[in-house]
This record gives C-alpha cells, sequence and structure tokens, in this order.
C-alpha cells in the first residue's frame, strides 16, 4: 500500500461525501494505490451511514465504528494504528483544512528525502478573540510548564512516513494527547504555514478546553509537583525565620504581633493553598489510577473493509 488516508467522524455528514471528492481526488495526482480509513468516533448524526454508502460502491474506502465517543485524539489513534500506507495523511474531515495539502506535503516530502513528517500550522488561529487568546495562553503556559515544547498553532494535519507511524502508535498511553506524543517520537519533520477555515462550530467547549489542558500537562511532565514542592519549601523557609524573629522579639524585647484578621487571612490563604496542592497530586493520582487499569483506548464495534 503506498498511501493511507485517516480521518475521523463526529458530527460530519454534511462534509463527507464533499470531502471523499477531494481527498480521492488529490490520492489519484500520487498513486492508485490508497486507501481511506474513516474512523467513526459514535458521531450521533448519519455520518456512519454516509460513510457506509461511499464504502459500498469504493473498495479502497474502509470504516471503523467505534462502539462509543471515545475523543478525538484516540479515534486519530485507533485510525492510525490500521494504516497499512508507506505514507499516511492524517486531516480532519470537517474540510477546514484543504484536502488539496495532500498533494503539497507530499511535493514536500519528495524534495527532502532525509524528512519523516510534514505537519501544518496556522499563522494566525481561527475564531473569536477570546479563543485566539485562549489558545495562545494554552501553548504558551503549557510550553513553559512542559519539557516537551508543542508548535504553537500546530493542527492535526500531517503526513507521516510509515516509520514515524508505526513508532507513534508504540505509545499505549490510555489518556493520551496526540500533541504531545507527536513531540515525543522525534525523527525529522517540518512545519508549513496553512489557512485553516471557520465554518463549522467547534465541538470543544470552555469545559472540555480546560480539561484538554489539565490533560495535556499532567500528560507531558511532572513539573507541577516540583513547582508545588519548591512553592512549599520557600513558604517553610520564609515562616521559619518569621517565627525565630517573633521569638526574638518576645524574648528581648517582650513585643508581640496582635491582630485576629491577618491571623484569619494566613488560614484561609494556606488552607486554599493546601487544596489547590492535594487537587493537583489528586489529578496525577488519577492518572495512575487509569493507566494501571490498562484499558484500550478505544473499542471497535465493526469493521468495514473488502
Amino acid at each position: 500500500m503506498k498511501l493511507s488516508i485517516v480521518t475521523t467522524l463526529y458530527q460530519s455528514s454534511e462534509y463527507i461525501e464533499e470531502f471523499y471528492n477531494r481527498i480521492t481526488k488529490e490520492a489519484n495526482k500520487i498513486t492508485n494505490n490508497y486507501e481511506v480509513i474513516f474512523v467513526d468516533d459514535g458521531s450521533p448524526d448519519d455520518s456512519l451511514q454516509k460513510a457506509i454508502s461511499l464504502y459500498e460502491k469504493d473498495d479502497k474506502v474502509q470504516i471503523l465504528e467505534l462502539s462509543r465517543n471515545f475523543g478525538h485524539h484516540k479515534a486519530i489513534m485507533t485510525g492510525l494504528s490500521h494504516a497499512k500506507g508507506d505514507f499516511v495523511f492524517l486531516i480532519d474531515s470537517d474540510l477546514e483544512e484543504d484536502p488539496k495539502l495532500l498533494f503539497e506535503f507530499w511535493e514536500e516530502l519528495q524534495k527532502n528525502n532525509d524528512l519523516d513528517m510534514v505537519y501544518g500550522v496556522q499563522k494566525t488561529r481561527k475564531g473569536s478573540r477570546f479563543e485566539k487568546i485562549s489558545g495562545s495562553l494554552y501553548f504558551t503556559i503549557f510550553n513553559m510548564l512542559s519539557d516537551v515544547k508543542i508548535p504553537k498553532n500546530f493542527l492535526t494535519i500531517r503526513l507521516m512516513k510509515k516509520k514515524f507511524v508505526e513508532n507513534l502508535i508504540l505509545f499505549n498511553e490510555r489518556e493520551l494527547v496526540f500533541s504531545v506524543i507527536n513531540t515525543l517520537v522525534g525523527f525529522k519533520s517540518k512545519r508549513i504555514i496553512v489557512k485553516k477555515l471557520d465554518h463549522s462550530p467547534s465541538t470543544y467547549s470552555l469545559r472540555m478546553r480546560l480539561a484538554l489542558f489539565l490533560e495535556t500537562v499532567v500528560s507531558a511532565t511532572p513539573k507541577p509537583l516540583w513547582i508545588i514542592f519548591n512553592i512549599g519549601l520557600l513558604i517553610t523557609i520564609v515562616s521559619s525565620i518569621y517565627i525565630l524573629f517573633l521569638i526574638y522579639g518576645k524574648l528581648l524585647h517582650n513585643s508581640i504581633i496582635d491582630g485576629w484578621t491577618s491571623l484569619m487571612v494566613l488560614l484561609s490563604f494556606f488552607g486554599g493553598f493546601i487544596i489547590f496542592v492535594l487537587g493537583i497530586i489528586g489529578i496525577y493520582i488519577s492518572k495512575i489510577f487509569v493507566e494501571v487499569k490498562e484499558r484500550p483506548y478505544s473499542i471497535i464495534r465493526r469493521r468495514y473493509q473488502k
């Protein structure tokens, strides 16, 4: 198999047929030996039925129907694990990323045989001012906290050589973050600035975005635990010095600082800080809890393949 095209389906009904027509047109410019893998991530609309109609008329199409909605990243990894091509093109099916980029990425890989992957990044994030600001903060804060640096404004779309994909799917994390493991794989890659359209509402709510941020941080680095340790150590040192100062004042000058207000403020601050610290530790413990059970990160209900 020369080329595999992998995409996920979630509320993709209105785009799937046009996506299929455009992506197969680009694939045929490269080779006739290709496959298109649709991963149905428990889509609540009729995306699966439309994909099945494509499967029935084109033996290059195959479908992985997941038993429920497992999430975008897990659906991606499921599709990649079934790709057989020497080159694997990953793209979302909502047409916000132009299928023509397949041929552009292909030419870039052919120009430089030393590259293992070509991927897309946005020059400017799409969406409202809030989405742009929050997205910028996401990458900035994450890269400050983590030793794993995620390219700013990276996109799902990428063309990978088989060797890269084989190493990517070796990551067996149950709570995986696709951007993180892509960076951890390493190899030689090149980013290309692409324009991402904005014609469909995001399925990521604010709550989901915050959850994804926490998931990304705790999956990539233990640095927040070290930050907590250092803050705790600093507070302990400063408090000890202040206690010694009060003892010194009491013994030598018989002076003591009165004031219940300051005491209550300090108790409230440290009480809240302790709860915050325990919450972060709890998140890491919950990650361990999920990982040690070794549950599959997705379940295929049915595979459509000729």
